[in-house]
């Protein structure tokens, strides 16, 4: 069952000349409710400035379009700065350019409903308010009726219309973010404050006393503000939660609940129209086979789970969310999804794009020598691909040799999702993490990840250093990791100790790569690329030395300890002496 919801909106011109309010809402179907969800808004352009009406229009029209424009991997609080700001940027560049549009300004207020939560973002003084009729605990504070937002104006006499925060006013547009559950029954307000201020919360209750259809509710707020004397505009938007998804990532997991595992496949068997060549590699949760699609004669991978697992839920929302997140990453550096006619699949699988070619581990395990400059070129082309994983907010968390392939012409593709996390798929079902904090292969991991610290676009740098390191030098950095090992990390050791060709530049950008201090490394894929391109002419300052009291603190304390100790015993020894 998708999200289901009732709306009402009402909004009315009132004493003034113009009508400066305005609000909006966008109810998408199918897929696109269950990634992106439900959104409304509603803006009050700031009075007594020319323009507050194209500002308020311009800010609810900008985020509903654009909203749905950003990549499904965002989480909606980053979708929503990311718009907003360039919707602020604009209202100030009108503003400038434009005498009659002087300080033009708006308030927004942005409500959205995806899966089984809600998402609120808010600047200026409208209001959000959530209804409880059904008595339940849908939000903190006592009562029926609880404001969400917290009006950003003048705390002073005369001065409480006077907008601190709001949409044209600063260059950086800072939003209020909160979050919370969904429960059917509820309802949200969002309110101008032409009805807020006069109505005020006995008011608004008592409206709700009287009003069960959202959209009578709507129109009776917006009429009682006017009939109390309210000299502003007045809007207000009405949406009640009818009916919720099964679960909080909607149709992102259906396809793992629904279809069966497929059986362990062997050559020359046919499913779906797929004729099994080999399989390519199996791990302790997946198989990945070579097929030749009989509908095309096109040689693809399918890839699905060990029968054994078909009964795992854990394990087939984990494969179904690795399947969400392939569907989303268009690039060259990475091997293609191919969705299939509907109907077409029976069974629990995905479909990729078939390179030729080798991994890097492979080339490894043969011997193959890796030249600097090769892997130079290679290194920047890996990086572009994770800079594309972050830019869509995914992180990958398993990058290594294995799972790096380079086809015939010398492309390299990054592999393998499975443990890949994106903001929008931060939380399961029942609001836990989705994922280890400490998924991957122990030798490529960031030491922070071993104090339990939060994977982060550093950390993923972190590996594609590795992965360099140990392809020019056959080592790393810190010496390998066993599984559930609790390593130390010192220094790192110099690449050049084992590869006498490596030019000082190299060097120093692998170690930056690999430092165990994460501010000491680079922050982004972009600045590792520039590093890699400019070489010589871009050389980095030689690394500093960790010292012992940021290395290893306990250590170090024993050591004074131990100094001091000695000190003491050698004055009592004198004293003793005299």
């Amino acid at each position: 069952m998708p999200l289901t919801i009732r709306t009402g909106h009402a909004s009315l011109t009132g004493v003034r000349e113009r009508n400066e309010d305005f609000l909006g809402m966008i109810v998408p179907e199918g897929e696109e409710l269950a990634n992106k969800g439900i959104i409304a808004a509603i803006a009050d352009g700031v009075s007594g400035h020319g323009g507050g009406r194209e500002a308020a229009e311009y800010a609810v029209r900008g985020l509903l379009s654009d909203y749905y424009a950003t990549p499904d991997t965002w989480e909606a609080t980053l979708a929503v700065d990311r718009v907003t700001n360039a919707i602020n940027r604009w209202v100030i560049a009108q503003g400038r350019a434009h005498a009659e549009w002087h300080g033009m300004a708006t308030t927004l207020t942005a409500l959205i409903l995806r899966g089984r939560r809600y998402t609120l973002a808010h600047v200026g003084d409208t209001r959000c308010y959530l209804v409880n009729r059904a008595g339940q605990t849908a939000g903190s504070g006592a009562g029926p009726l609880h404001q969400l937002t917290t009006d950003h104006v003048w705390d002073r006499p005369g001065m409480q219309h006077v907008l601190t925060r709001g949409i044209g006013i600063d260059d950086r547009l800072h939003l209020d973010f909160s979050e919370g559950e969904l429960h059917p029954g509820v309802l949200f307000l969002l309110l101008s404050d032409g009805v807020w201020e006069s109505l005020r919360d006995d008011g608004i209750a008592a409206m709700l006393r009287v009003h069960q259809d959202p959209q009578m509710l709507a129109q009776a707020l917006a009429e009682a503000a006017l009939a109390r004397g309210s000299q502003d505009n007045c809007s207000a938007l009405v949406l009640q939660i009818d009916a919720l998804p099964d679960t909080a990532e909607g149709d992102v997991t259906a396809a793992g609940r629904a279809l069966p595992v497929p059986p362990k496949l062997k050559p020359a068997q046919v499913i779906d129209g797929f004729t099994i060549l080999n399989v390519l590699a199996e791990s302790r949760a997946t198989l990945l086979y070579k097929a030749r699609d009989e509908s095309t004669g096109q040689t693809v991978v399918l890839k699905t789970l060990h029968s054994l697992l078909a009964d795992d839920v854990a394990e087939r929302e984990a494969f179904a969310r690795e399947e969400w997140l392939a569907r989303r990453v268009v690039s060259r550096h990475f091997a293609q999804y191919i969705p299939l006619e509907s109907g077409r699949r029976t069974q629990l699988y995905y479909v990729m794009s078939w390179h030729t070619g080798r991994t890097w581990q492979q080339m490894l395990d043969a011997g193959a020598h890796f030249a600097i400059p090769d892997t130079v070129r290679h290194g920047v082309q890996l990086l572009k691909g994770i800079g594309t994983l972050h830019r869509l907010a995914v992180l990958h968390r398993d990058i290594k040799p294995s799972n790096l392939h380079i086809d015939q012409s010398g492309e390299l593709r990054i592999l393998d999702l499975g443990v890949a996390t994106a903001r929008a798929q931060a939380h399961d079902a029942h609001g836990g993490a989705a994922h280890s904090p400490r998924a991957g292969t122990p030798t490529y991991l960031a030491p922070e990840l071993f104090d339990d610290a939060e994977p982060s676009a550093v950390t993923d740098l972190y590996s594609a250093a590795v992965t360099l390191y140990h392809a020019l030098t056959r080592h790393y950095p810190y010496g390998e990791i066993e599984p559930f090992q609790r390593p130390r990390f010192g220094e790192p050791v110099p690449p050049s100790r084992t590869r006498r060709d490596l030019p000082p530049w190299l060097e120093r950008v692998l170690l930056k790569g690999v430092a165990r201090d994460p501010k000491a490394r680079f922050e982004t894929a972009e600045e590792f690329i520039l590093a890699l391109e400019r070489g010589e002419a871009g050389l980095l300052p030689a690394p500093r030395a960790t010292p012992l009291a940021e290395r290893d603190p306990a250590r170090f304390w024993r050591s004074v300890a131990a100094v001091s100790l000695i000190i003491n015993l050698l004055l009592l020894y004198w004293i003793a002496a005299q």
